[in-house]
């Protein structure tokens, strides 16, 4: 394998809190180990159209409190051809990159994975998505940022909640995956989780707020995980129409989920895994994404990755269905 001595740092897809901490530590690892290091702006967009510039410690000096991404980001179709991985390929050798470095979530490792096999090119992966639902890794960067965020979010929606005796269905994003949806559930003491991973239907719903309700509650919120045909906006008019009597509002979070300053946690996390990436481009690894699993950093092979099937803890599930009585 030919030597490395510059790497290259993108960020691709939705921008999640700590991508800017991962590119502080991926900088400063590859710095103090004798590495050059190139900044790709706007993701694979701006790796096919060369907006590159070289980075130093200064370029990510006071950068890790703040949320998104410096490098900024972009979905690229014309990077899903071909023709937009050739142009890729070209600015790297032009800009003299001999291995990148990804921060992202499954699309952007999927097409990193790509690039690697066409063109031979050492590429690391850095789980950058606040849905958490990355394989092989127990937490991706920005999912406790966005977690603490809707817990605070529902904190303040049960304050109304409570004085207009409503029921609130609170739609997250995830919507492959419940993580953000259950987790939030629990922490703020909601009644229920409508998520990917239950196959919520309409009985289980009922089963739900009808206890809740019959149990002299005056209100109650439910967290729906987004989807295009199932939202909180489906669910809220099954229950209008099956529960006439009750005051139901819907509130759909949005993008505020991604925003703010990371949390220490996801400060750390990207820390660590920033700096095991330059490790793992030291130890000859390759298509890899750096993951962390029971606080160890782990090495993930991309086609692991980038799978669909990473499992909830169905725990969870029988845990809040317990504690919302």
């Amino acid at each position: 394998m030919a030597k490395i001595n510059c790497i290259g740092i993108l960020t691709s897809g939705g921008d999640s809190p700590g991508m800017n901490a991962a590119i502080r530590s991926i900088t400063r690892s590859a710095i103090s180990k004798g590495f050059s290091v190139k900044g790709i702006y706007r993701g694979y967009e701006g790796l096919m159209n060369d907006e590159i510039s070289e980075f130093t410690t200064e370029s990510v000096s006071n950068i890790i409190a703040r949320g998104g991404t410096i490098l900024k980001s972009a979905r690229s179709k014309e990077f899903q051809t071909p023709e937009g991985r050739q142009k890729a390929y070209e600015t790297i050798q032009k800009e003299g990159i001999d291995a990148l470095v990804i921060i992202g979530g499954n699309g952007s490792l999927t097409g990193a994975r790509i690039f690697a096999q066409e063109f031979d090119v050492p590429c690391i992966g850095l789980p950058g998505t606040i849905d958490n639902d990355l394989y092989g890794t127990d937490l991706t960067i920005g999912y406790d940022t966005t977690l603490n965020t809707i817990v605070d979010c529902v904190d303040k929606i049960r304050d109304t909640a409570n004085s207009h005796e409503r029921i609130f269905f609170v739609e997250v994003m995830g919507r492959d995956a419940g993580f953000l949806a259950q987790n939030s559930a629990i922490a703020s003491g909601a009644e229920a989780a409508i998520i990917p991973e239950d196959n919520t239907d309409a009985d289980q719903l009922e089963h739900f707020i009808g206890r809740g309700i019959r149990k002299s509650k005056n209100s109650s919120i439910v967290i729906v995980s987004e989807s295009p045909k199932c939202g909180a906006m489906f669910y809220a008019d099954r229950v209008k129409k099956e529960y006439p009597q009750y005051d139901v509002r819907v509130s759909i979070l949005g993008h505020l989920q991604r925003g703010g300053s990371p949390s220490a946690r996801d400060r750390i996390l990207a820390s660590r895994l920033g700096a095991g990436a330059i490790d793992a481009i030291l130890d000859g690894q390759r298509n890899v994404m750096i993951g962390i699993r029971n606080d160890e950093v782990v090495y993930v092979p991309f086609t692991d990755a980038i799978r669909s099937d990473k499992e909830m803890n169905k725990g969870l599930i029988r845990v809040l269905d317990e504690l919302s009585i």
